[in-house]
């Protein structure tokens, strides 16, 4: 299948410089494209997923992808969607977090086997040796105020009197148009493709390739993606989701999927997954008439969380949700993953497992009960339960066994009220 008809179906076409002409061009082999990605933190996120895969996905075709980084441009900040100018950053960490990203990136295609086509640019290696009276007759010459101000991401703040814009964000345009005309030149970059904001920049980069060379070059942006329920799309109660593990866990990057809601779960399979439209239909039938079993939303945690953190993480992942939630064996759980499932519960760090209190001292400190004399009734009642094991005798002690991976314990009341007991931690 031609990748324009790839994309297009799987709802991933929203703007295009010449859709007729684009489809043609991409019939042939080895066409060369780019996405630039600005360094604006030290970690890609999931709605950078979009252009991420995309790349992938050209490259699965036969393509040849440029992962371009915004050393440059990261340093001058875009306002496209931005409704005030963005804090500047210093060299040195626009720099760090370059890198950072750019060996996140190539991991990533290395996963997905295509880490042999893609290749990383950094634009900062073709804009630092411009000076600016270069800049500005080489590049900006080619640019009237008129039609930059006639660009959305421009537009909207010259009408704001409280932010405006500065000739530093103004100039943004023409840097990324620099990219373009630079990359079409020395690499026969004929495609750039972005984010369904970025499609002034894009065409302006058009302009200026045509204006200076003449040469093909297409554009194509993809959707904004939003959700059914007005919630922005790749935002947790936590913040954004990241790919870095550091930021954002396996486990909650897995429950971010897994609690999609059902009116986005068959278009988030399309956007986020390689499955073909038969699988992807299907699922579609199954979330339909059996919305309870929720298999499309379990099919796209596990596609998602495999892709980004492989078929390891995914395991341990999957065994820690169903101990919790499924009664299953906690003992054989990672311990790790296991602490990232509950973070967000009550829990107790203690030097050793001398300084662990007796259980009804501990059911209260961890807030589990609101007193001694409760603590030792709920025990009784046969509603405390030690790493998914009901409790029987109150003066149960917590012995060293009863640590997973040798450091944590979990105390749970009832079905849902958990607490966490570290050791040394």
């Amino acid at each position: 299948m031609n990748i324009f008809d790839e994309l297009s179906w799987r709802g991933l076409v929203h703007q295009c410089s010449d859709e007729a002409e684009l489809r043609k061009h991409l019939n042939a082999r080895d066409r060369v494209m780019y996405c630039g990605f600005d360094p604006t933190a030290d970690s890609l996120h999931i709605g950078n997923l979009v252009p991420l895969m995309a790349l992938a996905r050209f490259a699965k075709a036969g393509h040849k992808p440029l992962f371009l980084l915004g050393g440059a441009t990261g340093l001058i900040g875009d306002p496209s969607g931005k409704d005030k100018e963005r804090q500047m950053r210093t060299a040195d960490m626009v720099a760090a977090s370059a890198e950072k990203i750019r060996s996140q990136a190539m991991a990533f295609f290395e996963r997905q086997g295509v880490a042999d086509r893609v290749t990383p640019v950094n634009n900062l290696d073709w804009t630092q040796p411009i000076s600016v009276i270069e800049f500005l007759r080489d590049t900006g010459k080619h640019f009237t105020i008129n039609y930059m101000m006639a660009k959305d991401s421009v537009k909207s703040r010259i009408g704001r009197e409280d932010t405006g814009i500065s000739y530093t964000e103004f100039s943004y345009m023409i840097l990324q148009s620099l990219d373009y005309e630079y990359l079409n030149r020395t690499m026969g970059c004929t495609l750039q493709i972005g984010g369904g904001d970025q499609f002034g920049n894009i065409t302006a980069g058009l302009e200026l390739i045509r204006r200076k060379s003449g040469s093909q070059a297409f554009a194509l942006t993809f959707p904004l993606i939003t959700t059914a329920s007005g919630a922005k799309f790749g935002k947790s109660e936590k913040g954004a989701v990241y790919l870095n593990t550091a930021l954002t866990s396996p486990y909650a990057f897995y429950q971010y999927w897994i609690n999609a809601d059902d009116r986005d779960v068959c278009n988030f399979l399309r956007y986020f997954t390689y499955l073909d439209k038969e699988a992807i239909d299907a699922l579609a039938v199954e979330t339909a008439e059996r919305p309870h079993q929720r298999a499309a939303q379990k099919t796209l945690a596990r596609e998602t969380t495999t892709m980004i953190h492989g078929a390891e993480e995914l395991a341990k992942v999957e065994a820690v949700t169903e101990a919790l939630f499924g009664g299953g064996d906690l003992r054989a759980v990672d311990a790790a993953t296991l602490r990232a499932a509950l973070e967000a519960a009550p829990g107790k760090n203690y030097d050793g497992l001398d300084a662990v209190p007796p259980l009804p001292k501990l059911l209260v400190d961890l807030a589990l009960c609101p007193s001694l004399s409760q603590a030792r009734k709920d025990i009784k009642a046969g509603g405390i339960y030690l790493n998914n094991v009901r409790v029987a005798d109150e003066n149960q002690a917590l012995a060293a066994e009863d640590y997973i991976g040798g450091n944590i314990a979990l105390l749970r009341k009832g079905k849902k009220n958990y607490g966490v007991v570290t050791l040394g931690i």
